[in-house]
């Protein structure tokens, strides 16, 4: 009986899409995304007659593009927590894919194989969920210890550290910290308030694209003085400024919402939230634009019209799952970590939860 109610506890939470819209947050989140996609389409074909046809083009492919994102983005996290850590698996092995291939990482098939191997590890790690998440946290410095062992019996010393260092930050980046969404998987009931992943996840993706924007337009329209011109002229003090402001605001009353009845639902956690999500989304772009300034291309893929590659268009995304989720284990306090609560060894046995 105990056994048999555990085995539906862990199908449940991995492929259980009953609660898929359980949580208003979630609806909301959907729903203004959908609305906000069906506004744009329609206000590109009404301006179609007053713009040049390049200009309707490449807004046109944009919009489409977003389209194909926001599905797969919205399908998996809804589907369940195990085609959730799927779906981020798959993003980090394209984005990967993309890292690699501009910095020139593509040519070290070793510490190719590695990374390769550390984003399955960290996805594994994910599913199994040990308790306190010792696993999926031993795997970091694991896997960047692995990239430095593998590299040695090459005898290959010039250039070491440049390959060596290109294998941990691409695995630091786009396997581990991606890796962190996968972790947030594991979410069934947080702080024994019935809170689930989803609406989780989708405010934290949804926030850093919205942040991500505001810097973006209301840079090109108010800001002139550049961050760091070098790096990203676009990138102005003005669209940094005004996007942090307006994400905090977002996240504290979206945040107020989801996590009444626990700590994280004080004002000062959920203002230092936004903030957190706000500046650390804005260097994650920054930390892109240094890659490419660094090797000399626009873009480090062309997956997406419009946006460049799928790195181009997650950027801002791969310093902000660690810190997100060490934030609110930390304001959980007896009720952490993040995620503590679910079915526990899926894969190694042991289960509990």
């Amino acid at each position: 009986m105990g056994e048999s109610h555990l085995e539906r506890s862990i199908e449940d939470h991995l492929f259980g899409y009953e609660r898929a819209l359980a949580h208003p947050l979630t609806v909301t989140i959907v729903l203004g995304v959908i609305i906000g996609l069906a506004v744009s389409g329609a206000l590109i074909l009404a301006v179609r007659g007053r713009i040049s046809g390049t200009s309707y083009t490449a807004a046109f492919r944009r919009w489409r593009s977003w389209c194909w994102l926001v599905g797969v983005i919205f399908v998996p996290v809804l589907a369940g927590a195990f085609w959730t850590m799927l779906a981020v698996m798959v993003l980090s092995l394209l984005c990967f894919r993309e890292y690699a291939r501009v910095t020139g990482l593509f040519r070290e098939k070793t510490i190719c194989a590695v990374v390769v191997l550390g984003i399955l590890l960290v996805t594994a790690a994910a599913i199994d969920h040990w308790p306190d998440d010792r696993l999926f946290f031993a795997l970091g410095p694991l896997v960047g210890a692995m990239i430095v062992i593998v590299s040695i019996p090459f005898d290959r010393p010039r250039g070491f550290i440049q390959r060596v260092a290109l294998g941990v930050l691409g695995f630091a980046l786009l396997g581990y910290s991606l890796g962190y969404i996968s972790n947030m998987a594991n979410v069934t009931n947080m702080a024994r308030t019935g809170i689930d992943f989803r609406p989780l996840v989708l405010l934290l993706i949804a926030s850093v694209e919205f942040n991500d924007m505001l810097a973006a337009l209301i840079g090109r329209a108010l800001g002139e003085k550049a961050i760091l011109p070098t790096t990203s002229p676009r990138k102005t003090w003005a669209g940094a400024l005004a996007a942090a402001a307006l994400t905090t605001a977002l996240v504290t009353v979206a945040g107020g919402w989801l996590f009444r009845g626990t700590p994280i639902a004080e004002p000062g956690w959920l203002i230092g939230l936004g903030l957190l999500i706000s500046v650390l989304g804005q260097l994650g772009d920054l930390t892109l634009s240094s890659i490419k300034r660094d090797v000399g291309v626009e873009d480090v893929g062309a997956t997406l019209p419009g946006h460049g590659g799928l790195l181009d268009r997650f950027d801002s995304l791969v310093l902000v799952p660690p810190a997100v989720y060490h934030y609110l284990s930390l304001a959980l306090g007896p009720d952490g970590p993040l995620g503590t609560e679910g079915p526990h060894r899926i894969l190694t046995g042991g289960w509990g939860g």
